[in-house]
């Protein structure tokens, strides 16, 4: 008998938190947070929680003896991270630090980067945490329970779906993924080792399937050097900080184009860090001169930023400005105070490179970017792969892997999902909070 509990990634996109028990043996996958449910009470800057009991209170992370910081019982024997995006590790700064973490190599230089180069405070407090690193082809042995690790294509790199050996068979976990990047045969390895498996469930994703846009990192390149080549001025790009693929792609087009690719101060921490992966063919901040670091004003820098100045070519506004046709400025909503001093010239662009909005919230910061645009002058291009599977391979990926029954997570479409999957197998729909009896 396994029980299941799904504290959270049932019927929300992120928040993944699952508990697996068999026996007196209990891990966790993933050990993210709601982000819908933390942005109906917060919103950064101004209202951040001050610490896990507030958290615990208003319902954004489960109430459970012994998972936090301190002392008591553990409610669980290992937490096993699919990748490092918040929404499925940001509450690991609050576990219990009697609890090992288990996660790619990868996944642990990019948070302990982001942990440095993010404002302190008790969610970004690392200190103290057993992190215990695997690849593809380890099996991790927790009591009755074993976990077999298999890398994945996703928009983060290090990413990884879990086969989870059982006493009632095998369970396979998605994290995220997807078929549609330029590591697609991860994925492919991912569904030929959970087929072989043969699992009774497959725990997977479902984020794209009301907002799919089948698009390949191959068309992004594509698109996003048209743009590029027949723009004369400035060129700002918005694209997620740990996204290695997308960075990858501004970095080749900025040279194909005779322009130099400029990266925010954490940007290029976080490469610094990851340069170091010998797995990853990233370029190197430090020494490439098609890569340079954006030094925003301020009247003081952390020593991590002092550090990454030190190591790098860094331009100022005023460089910008003076040669706006020679840049590729990575910016996102927050630099635009930054764009103010720059004074784009006309004949510039806007390439968002990121997802589009899909809440109220997103939309108001859409809203009030698009002011910015309008006022610097600035056309936008929504330029994008996506960094989960999309409709019509999901549906070849589970009947691929053939599971006995599949269990939907990471969606606000269960319904839509289990309807548009169901004569392929049984499905379960799990309910957020609640444990599930598997025998």
């Amino acid at each position: 008998m396994v029980e299941i509990t799904f504290y959270g990634g049932a019927g929300e996109i992120g928040g993944n938190m699952i508990l697996v028990r068999d026996g007196d043996s209990k891990i966790m996958l993933d050990f993210g947070m709601s982000l819908g449910e933390r942005g109906r009470f917060f919103s950064e800057p101004f209202l951040s929680p001050r610490n896990e009991s507030g958290l615990i209170s208003l319902g954004i992370i489960p109430d459970v003896a012994g998972l936090y910081k301190g002392e008591g019982e553990v409610p669980a024997d290992a937490v096993f991270l699919s990748h490092a995006h918040i929404d499925h590790s940001m509450s690991i700064s609050l576990l219990n630090r009697q609890i090992p973490v288990y996660c790619g190599e990868t996944t642990k230089i990019i948070l302990e980067a982001l942990s440095t180069a993010r404002p302190g405070g008790f969610e970004n407090d690392l200190d103290g945490i057993q992190f215990k690193t695997f690849r593809t082809g380890d099996r991790l042995k927790m009591g009755g329970i074993e976990v077999e690790p298999v890398h994945v294509d996703h928009s983060m790199p290090g990413s990884y779906g879990f086969i989870v050996h059982t006493s009632i068979g095998t369970l396979a976990y998605s994290g995220d993924f997807r078929a549609h990047g330029p590591r697609s045969d991860m994925t492919q390895d991912f569904s030929e080792k959970s087929e072989q498996s043969n699992p009774e469930l497959f725990l997977c994703e479902g984020t794209n399937l009301v907002r799919g846009d089948l698009q390949s990192e191959a068309e992004v390149v594509d698109k996003v050097d048209h743009v590029v080549r027949k723009t004369n001025g400035l060129v700002l790009a918005n694209f997620s900080t740990a996204d290695v693929d997308r960075l990858r792609t501004f970095y080749e087009i900025a040279k194909k184009n005779n322009r130099v690719l400029a990266v925010s101060l954490r940007q290029a921490y976080l490469l610094q860090a990851l340069v170091k992966d010998r797995h990853l063919t990233i370029p190197n901040v430090s020494h490439d001169p098609s890569i340079v670091v954006y030094q925003r004003s301020k009247k003081t820098y952390y020593n991590w930023e002092k550090e990454v100045m030190k190591n790098s070519t860094v331009k100022t506004s005023k460089d910008v400005k003076e040669t706006q046709g020679k840049f590729i400025l990575a910016a996102s909503s927050y630099d635009m105070n930054e764009v103010l001093d720059i004074k784009p010239d006309a004949g510039g662009a806007f390439i968002n490179s990121s997802s589009e909005p899909f809440n109220e919230e997103m939309e108001i910061d859409r809203e009030r970017f698009v002011n910015w645009l309008n006022h610097f002058g600035l056309p936008m291009y929504q330029i994008h792969s996506s960094g989960h599977m999309m409709p019509t391979e999901l549906r070849e990926t589970i009947a691929k892997i053939s599971p006995k029954t599949l269990v939907p997570i990471h969606t606000e479409q269960p319904h839509l999902y289990e309807l548009f999957i169901k004569d392929l197998c049984k499905v379960h729909q799990p309910i957020k909070g609640s444990t599930w009896t598997v025998e």
